[in-house]
Formats: structure tokens, C-alpha cells, sequence
């Protein structure tokens, strides 16, 4: 009786989040989806819309972190994600503020404008390709950045109690992830604005125990527990779309690029508002 009781407590103790999630762990049956967005993503989709899009490239966003995964995991694995480039361009065209031109893989661009080329000039050319092919668009804004940093157990603790032998913790840690992003005048090549922003990265794990014994020389010990990492490609990507969202809204604050309208009314929209809150720049040092 005494060992039914013990187990219907260590039970309870973790019903309704540790048993459902490790059973969802061990199913992994799940079909593809689209990766989840964060609050992030639908800031940029309330944004102001713009009175034009602006023509942007990104050569490149690397990881400046340095930092690998700690061992036994890898000695050549990188803390954060390698696609940051990827994540920009998609935060970028999300905002429907720019018109984002290829430069990443510019290199496999020209080869296939050369091969398109090269078949105009033979016989029973496709009529698809048998146009002259039309320059490629110039830019007027370059984005530039990074992520510049990678901080691991920027927080960590827990909390735990035991009586008669049954014992409940919890254990936490944050990490933090933060980028760079900036907007270069092509032109000129003066930087217009420039935003960091930054993201923890939060891991919690929970466990519950018994160690008791039962009866002489009989004992009793059973042990739970789960642990839940948030996943740092979707945090290095939260903080991204931040960035873009906060350039969007210094580029408005001082008239580097103009929203919708004829511009005698003020801008009202609340995402905007909230995000030019966040500014620590003063709006009169830019005049």
C-alpha cells in the first residue's frame, strides 16, 4: 500500500506538463510544418506600410561568435546558426518594406545568365530564353551585420525540496544571442542606421524522485524528469526579425524612408510607437 502511495505522489507531482511532453518526445510522429514565428514576425507584418519599397541586398550575415557547442557534443560545431543570410531576407521581405535582390549566391546567378547567353546563340533556341536578358537590378541600401555575440549560463539556478525520502527540482539556465544590423547608403556609403538587439535563450529541466524503503531490505526508488530547450535558430531568428523591426522604425524617425500618405499627419500605429519607445537615441541629436 505504502508503495502504491509513494507512487501515485511522484505521479502527480509532474501530471499535466513532464508526463504529456515526454510522451510527446517519444512519438515523434509529427509531419513537417512551417517553422513557428515569434511576437517578432507579426510586428513587422503591423508595421507602417511604406510610400516606396526599397531596393536592399545582403552579401552576408555571419556568425562572429566564435563560440562552439561545448564538448562531447563537437569540437567543429557552431553555438548558433550558419543560415543567418537566410533569416534576413526572410525577416526583410516579411516587413514589405524592401525588395530584396539576390547577391548571396551571386556567383550561380552570372554562371546561369552565362549559360542562357551561350544557348541564344545556337540553333532551336527555346523561346523562353530567346529574349535578351534585361541587366540585373542595382541596390540602393546595403544591410550588413552579424551576430556578434554568444553568451552562455548568463543566468542559471533552481530551486528543489525533499521530505521522506521524495524530492521535486527544478533547474533553469539563459543564454543570451545578440545581432548586429545595419543600413548602408550604396551610394555613398555612409551607414544610415544601426541596431543590436538581443535574445535569451531559455532551458529549464524538472525532475522528481523517490528513495524509500518499503519494507526491511526492500526499497523503493524511482526517478522522472524532463528537460526543455528553447531551440537558439529561433531565437537567433526572433532577434533578427527585432533588428529589422527597429532599423524600420529609426529609418521613419528620421526621415530616411516615408510610410504611406501624403506626410502632413503624424504616423499613428502602435507597433511603431512601441518599438521607437525602446530607442535609446535621441531623436533631436539626428537633426
Amino acid at each position: 500500500m505504502k508503495k502504491v502511495l509513494m507512487l501515485g505522489l511522484l505521479v502527480a507531482a509532474l501530471q499535466g506538463c513532464s508526463v504529456r511532453d515526454t510522451v510527446t518526445a517519444e512519438q515523434d510522429t509529427e509531419s513537417p510544418t512551417l517553422t513557428p514565428r515569434a511576437s517578432t514576425y507579426y510586428d513587422l507584418l503591423k508595421m507602417p506600410r511604406p510610400k516606396g519599397r526599397l531596393m536592399a541586398v545582403v552579401y552576408g550575415f555571419r556568425d562572429q561568435t566564435g563560440q562552439y557547442k561545448p564538448t562531447p557534443a563537437s569540437s567543429f560545431s557552431t553555438s548558433v546558426t550558419q543560415g543567418a543570410a537566410s533569416m534576413l531576407m526572410d525577416a526583410l521581405q516579411a516587413s514589405g518594406w524592401f525588395v530584396v535582390l539576390e547577391r548571396e549566391g551571386l556567383q550561380n546567378l552570372l554562371t546561369e545568365r552565362k549559360i542562357i547567353r551561350a544557348s541564344q546563340k545556337k540553333a532551336n533556341t527555346p523561346v523562353n530564353i530567346q529574349g535578351e536578358l534585361p541587366p540585373l537590378q542595382a541596390a540602393n541600401l546595403l544591410l550588413e551585420g552579424g551576430i556578434v555575440a554568444y553568451d552562455t549560463n548568463v543566468r542559471s539556478g533552481g530551486e528543489g525540496a525533499r521530505y521522506l525520502g521524495i524530492d521535486l527540482s527544478r533547474e533553469y539556465r539563459v543564454d543570451q544571442v545578440s545581432v548586429n544590423l545595419r543600413a548602408v547608403d550604396v551610394r555613398s556609403g555612409q551607414v544610415l542606421a544601426n541596431v543590436m538587439t538581443s535574445k535569451t535563450i531559455y532551458s529549464v529541466g524538472r525532475s522528481a524522485g523517490v528513495f524509500k524503503f518499503i519494507e526491511f531490505k526492500k526499497l523503493l526508488e524511482a526517478e522522472v524528469g524532463y528537460t526543455t530547450n528553447e531551440p537558439a535558430q529561433l531565437c537567433v531568428l526572433s532577434a533578427i526579425e527585432a533588428a529589422v523591426g527597429h532599423l524600420l522604425a529609426q529609418g521613419i524617425e528620421r526621415r530616411l524612408w516615408q510610410v504611406a500618405g501624403d506626410g502632413s499627419a503624424p504616423v499613428q500605429n502602435e507597433t511603431l510607437d512601441r518599438y521607437l519607445s525602446q530607442s535609446t537615441i535621441d531623436p533631436e541629436a539626428q537633426r
